[in-house]
């Protein structure tokens, strides 16, 4: 998240060898004196070199493909391995020569044979998502397109997914013109920037943990994952990210179950991965390294939420965060790679609403 949202609102690992975490987070140096101005020695476990937020990465065939808001625009990074992001070169592919406004968290897919960067572009109230292509990952991208979302209200952060052989959309959002508080809504996608039938709320920041820091409160940087029962997860973002309490919560969708009514989605019973103990659910621990976690990618291949990896197996991510005994600020962030793995058996419960109170299946570890 930018810096300028605020003036809209104002584990430890487990039975894995310690060489395949410090294999997973070497961090890059920087190419010299030379570098770009947001490239810094790394020196904290799974960071990277690049300051910043948001990061999206996807692997197609070998390559490792990330997008990021910068001067102005977009650029690309590609690169043989995860960790070679931080010193690839960047490749600005678009520009704001039309005045839209501040660039936010461009989410980069593989589509239809297509690298599609969908992105938050705007001024306050006017911040809406907009979507760019090209058959090559680093040049020849297209003018931006709005994305015509139903209602057609503040968004940011927004997500293209597959489930169950429909094309969605999620994204996170005003419910009216003012900023009351931000929403996770999903619509169903008729082509890359179209939409058909309404919008829908699948969750609002309403449980204490997630009320810590914000007013408003906030639910964005929404990730769709697939599980290996074959149930839709959203892993998202919750309390206000310009405080070390900003954390990964998760949505598991029932087996069966309907994405676009609220009720079929069950949501974790705190954070599971954040730096504060008080906030995190139930037999998930807090950060060791680095403070405020969130924004992440899960690094799949062509981005795609149905590539999932099995149950057993970790699996790549990348998130931004701010190391332990720096001072929390935007200025702070890096990105930082890590893992993930499913965690099966996990109960989230609810009450006082309809449905059943509780839903058993997988559920995620971070790691750093």
């Amino acid at each position: 998240m930018s810096p300028t949202r605020s003036r809209l609102a104002r584990l430890v690992p487990f039975g894995l060898a310690a060489a395949l975490l410090l294999a997973l987070g070497q961090a890059a140096t920087t190419a010299g004196a030379a570098a770009s101005a947001e490239a810094v020695t790394a020196g904290t476990l799974g960071r990277t070199t690049l300051g910043g937020a948001d990061p999206s990465v996807i692997k197609v065939g070998d390559l490792y493909v990330a997008a990021k808001s910068v001067d102005g625009g977009i650029a690309v990074r590609t690169a043989a391995t995860l960790e070679g992001i931080a010193a690839a070169p960047k490749q600005q592919v678009w520009r704001d020569t039309g005045g839209l406004g501040e660039v936010w968290a461009p989410e980069i897919v593989h589509h239809d044979g297509a690298y599609r960067i969908y992105f938050a572009a705007g001024t306050g109230a006017a911040h809406r998502m907009y979507h760019i292509s090209s058959a090559s990952p680093a040049s020849g991208y297209s003018a931006a397109t709005k994305v015509a979302l139903p209602g057609d209200k503040w968004a940011i952060d927004g997500a293209p997914f597959t489930f169950n052989g429909q094309r969605w959309f999620v994204w996170s959002g005003w419910a009216g013109d003012t900023n009351v508080e931000q929403n996770l809504y999903v619509a169903r996608l008729s082509g890359a920037t179209t939409s058909t039938g309404d919008r829908y709320v699948i969750s609002q920041p309403r449980e204490s943990w997630e009320r810590v820091v914000g007013n408003p409160y906030i639910n964005e940087a929404p990730q769709p994952i697939v599980d290996p029962n074959g149930q839709l997860h959203i892993a998202y973002s919750a309390n206000g990210s310009w405080s070390d309490q900003y954390c990964i919560a998760d949505l598991r969708l029932r087996a069966g179950g309907d994405p676009t009514y609220v009720w079929d989605w069950y949501k974790s019973n705190g954070c599971l991965f954040g730096s504060h103990r008080a906030t995190m659910m139930s037999g998930w621990d807090p950060t060791l390294n680095v403070d405020g976690p969130g924004h992440h990618t899960f690094v799949l291949p062509r981005g795609d939420a149905t590539a999932g990896p099995p149950s057993g197996n970790r699996f790549p991510t990348m998130f931004h965060a701010v190391a332990k005994g720096t001072p929390y600020s935007w200025s702070n962030r890096y990105w930082y790679t890590g893992t993930a793995v499913w965690w099966g058996n996990t109960t989230y419960s609810r009450a006082n609403v309809p449905g059943s109170p509780t839903n058993t299946g997988f559920s995620l570890k971070f790691f750093e």
